[in-house]
């Protein structure tokens, strides 16, 4: 396999500057849609905590110039979707894991967010869909895609949808238990995949799928692109406990597949590491590959989960064998 991905950091894109005060901080989960003129880029940010001192996660984009993804041309005045109703399973948090077209839509799978009492939160996977080429979304429904099943008891996060042109492919991370630590409970969750005909209905059978290489490894975030007779996946993994550091933080790991289902797991094949100094230099999470005009770029989110902000790597041309 050569050398394999080789990838040229160029720098911080965006972060949340205060000029709205439903964007106070944060810049995660970035997820591209490639228009004609312009590479839009929808995120997750967070207002200031409210008087519990509770987060909410909502959901916006900016615009970039094409040619040159490191400008920002456009910063979206409004969430692309309100928080959900009392009791929904997206009433305190929406996050993007996917954005792509389907026919003459634009389909976003995003992860809803509902606070709990016998652990501090869980997720669903919601679908929203815009018909005006991306700015405005409307959620299929209230309730989710999919949630906890008898199978998946915990949560469901992070997914990235492929469509295959025979149908479609999904990996998401789902939660496999919770770990009390201190005062803490902290959920585990590894990446699952599923199938569907439509992008609607989908079917799972809760088995995971990327090999784990730490204790109590987290996985989250995968992003798939096919090169070649192969499916290639990035995606950011952790320590499942005393996360919160630099040294246990978030990574991003790679995998290989020949059929969507079974993954070999090789991180010496393009993994992307910390930057010595700045914004990225403690962590690197959420990646989102996408081809650009012959060109692959990587966005991913850095130090603390995204608080500061989003940037950009480019795929070095040559480094990667046929």
């Amino acid at each position: 396999m050569g050398n394999g991905f080789q990838w040229e950091k160029k720098g911080l894109i965006f972060a949340p500057d205060g000029r709205f005060e439903w964007m106070q901080s944060y810049a995660q989960n970035p997820s591209v849609l490639v228009l004609e003129d312009r590479l839009r880029v929808y995120f997750t940010c967070r207002p200031r905590r409210d008087e519990n001192g509770n987060f909410a996660a909502v959901t916006t984009y900016v615009d970039l110039d094409r040619d040159d993804p490191g400008k920002v041309i456009y910063v979206h005045n409004r969430p692309i979707l309100p928080l959900g109703g009392r009791g929904t399973f997206d009433q305190f948090g929406v996050m993007p894991g996917c954005v792509l077209r389907v026919n003459n839509e634009v389909w976003l799978y995003y992860v809803g967010w509902m606070r709990t009492l016998g652990a501090p939160y869980t997720h669903a996977l919601g679908l929203a869909i815009s018909d005006d080429g991306g700015s405005e979304f409307k959620r299929l429904s209230q309730g989710p895609l999919f949630g906890r099943s008898m199978k998946e008891p915990f949560l469901q996060n992070s997914p990235y949808v492929f469509n295959s042109g025979d149908g479609f492919h999904m990996w998401y991370s789902s939660g496999i238990e919770w770990i009390e630590q201190g005062e803490h409970l902290e959920s585990i969750y590894v990446l699952m995949h599923a199938t569907s005909n439509d992008g609607v209905s989908w079917q799972r059978d809760g088995v995971p799928c990327v090999p784990v290489k730490l204790e109590s490894e987290c996985q989250t975030n995968p992003s798939v692109m096919q090169i070649g007779g192969r499916l290639y996946m990035w995606f950011c993994y952790r320590c499942g406990l005393d996360f919160r550091t630099p040294e246990r933080g978030y990574r991003i790991g790679v995998a290989w597949s020949e059929d969507a289902i079974n993954w070999q797991r090789d991180d010496s094949l393009g993994a992307l590491e910390p930057s010595k100094e700045g914004w990225d230099s403690e962590m690197v999470c959420y990646p989102c590959v996408v081809n650009v005009d012959k060109q692959t770029y990587m966005f991913y989110s850095g130090n603390y989960f995204g608080r500061d902000g989003f940037g950009y790597a480019t795929l070095l041309s040559g480094d990667l064998a046929a």
